[in-house]
């Protein structure tokens, strides 16, 4: 038992990653379901590490010693590398347990301890044999991470199955493979965009962006198909759960066919119709995108690497569209949270891909990603159907030249008619524009009659002039009275008993 919880949180290869680096403090990231196992993995970790210490020490005479720290609740998903928590400690890396998206670090070297799921290796070979012979595509296996282990078996037996059983017919079916288990920031290589490479069992200098070669890649996998083939001659298989991971295939190779292998269940699940509902969903809120005019940026990660250059990018499209930004940090978005900020219309949540997708029915505005805002706020552009969730693909792509005819109106889905910008309605010169933008915001501050209803939720251009109508607009101050308000004092003494509380037992 103690050899397979080993091998299931891999003891031996995070100690001598650990090791030969010579990291002195290293922050363990668990996630709420695996923190139960934190004691006894830090435990395993620091007998195998002092006992590697000790050979090194024998020969060299050094001995170094890591100290581990166990990190929990992160304050963003869970499948992103805390970078922010694990620098409170000065860290040294990061070791990453559990489900990940594998998303680059900006700052720490990481590295991810995937784990090791029940799967049913002869069920799910089976499985994926008999659907592939009645089909005359071949297929694309990719899989949640925590089934990385199993995959080499599996495709072992399909090979065989599928030999027996179709002939040569399915030799062209595809396995993903895991693109790494180490990310390092500081490598020297770096992609054409300026992020840092993935290391590890893949060759990241062969990468290349999935749109443009025959090399795809999502959720940490990666698969290469051959000269002149599409995603849409394959039949798509994922084996893992109905998780978010697999939400985000869903819309990113939405013009697959797609079944789910189940392996709880081990059985094949092939009526995907409320997962492609999810694309019906997307569409009808970047229509409902389009209708603000006041956009919140919400800050969803703060290590994921390029993130503040998709949030100035975020504030550049929603300027030039016309409309007023405002960035937000707040951990992880609730329905609460966000009904603090109800000027905003919309707001675009910056993170990973695989916690991109917020279900906003319960908000009081819709959430969408910054994809979506690059349709929704393009004046011209059309939604053809193709879907990206990494915003780290849309980092530097040209935007639509759509303001050209920025004076005609634009229709309306959701009003039914014509509706203009607001910005167009009142133009601000460029010479005066800085000017203007003062005497505007100077008179959105100013003291209005509380019962005024001349500014509507569908007029209003900025937090300011919203914060008029409000009904509550914190203690009020009047102006006309020169004598200071009088303080008032509350309870004093501790919790446990207040001091007029012991009055009154005294008094008894």
């Amino acid at each position: 038992m103690a050899m397979d919880f080993e091998e299931n949180y891999e003891i031996n290869r995070t100690a001598d990653f650990i090791h030969s680096r010579n990291f002195t403090r290293v922050a363990l990231q668990f996630p709420d379901e695996l923190l139960k196992d934190s004691v006894r993995v830090v435990s395993a970790l620091r007998d195998k590490l002092q006992s590697l210490r000790a050979s090194i020490a024998e020969k060299i005479g050094e001995n170094k010693e890591a100290r581990l720290f166990v990190m929990a609740d992160t304050t963003y998903g869970s499948c992103c590398v805390d970078e922010v928590g694990a620098s409170h400690i000065d860290a040294d890396c990061v070791i990453h347990y559990g489900h990940t998206c594998l998303s680059p670090t900006s700052t720490l070297p990481a590295f991810f301890v995937f784990g090791k799921a029940s799967i049913s290796i002869h069920s799910c070979a089976q499985s994926l044999s008999d659907y592939a012979s009645t089909n005359s595509k071949p297929i694309v296996v990719i899989y949640g991470l925590e089934y990385a282990h199993a995959i080499p078996h599996i495709k072992e037996k399909f090979m065989a199955a599928s030999s027996i059983e179709s002939g040569p017919k399915h030799s062209q079916s595809l396995f993903a493979d895991v693109m790494c288990s180490v990310i390092n920031p500081f490598d020297s290589h770096k992609n054409s965009d300026g992020l840092p490479k993935l290391l590890g069992d893949y060759n990241a200098s062969n990468d290349v962006d999935a749109a443009v070669g025959s090399k795809h890649k999502i959720g940490g996998l990666i698969w290469e198909l051959p000269n002149g083939r599409r995603m849409e001659d394959y039949l798509l298989v994922w084996i893992g759960s109905d998780s978010s991971a697999f939400a985000n295939v869903v819309l990113t190779f939405n013009g697959c066919e797609i079944v789910r292998y189940d392996a709880k269940e081990n059985r094949l699940v092939t009526d995907l119709s409320q997962q492609r509902r999810i694309l019906k969903r997307r569409y009808y809120l970047v229509e409902k995108a389009k209708d603000a005019n006041i956009v919140g940026i919400l800050v969803g990660t703060l290590g994921v690497a390029g993130y503040l250059d998709m949030i100035h990018q975020m504030k550049d499209l929603i300027t030039n569209a016309g409309k007023k930004t405002y960035t937000l940090v707040m951990g992880r978005p609730n329905p609460a949270k966000l009904a603090n900020f109800p000027e905003c219309d919309v707001f675009i949540y910056v993170s990973c891909a695989q916690t991109a997708l917020l279900d906003s029915k319960e908000f009081l505005a819709p959430v969408i990603t910054p994809f979506e805002a690059m349709v929704a706020f393009n004046r011209g552009s059309l939604w053809t159907g193709e879907y990206v969730m990494e915003f780290r693909d849309l980092i530097n792509s040209s935007p639509a030249e759509a303001r050209n005819n920025s004076e005609e109106a634009r229709f309306s889905f959701m009003q039914g008619r014509y509706v203009e910008d607001f910005d167009l309605q009142e133009k601000i010169e460029e010479d005066n524009g800085a000017l203007a933008l003062a005497n505007a915001t100077d008179k959105a501050l100013q003291l209005h009659d509380r019962n005024s209803t001349s500014l509507g939720k569908g007029t209003i251009k900025s937090g300011a002039e919203y914060f008029i109508n409000r009904s509550f607009q914190g203690l009020d101050i009047h102006n006309d009275n020169s004598m200071p308000e009088p303080y008032l004092i509350g309870r004093t003494g501790k919790a446990s008993g207040y001091e007029h509380e012991k009055t009154k037992l005294d008094n008894l």
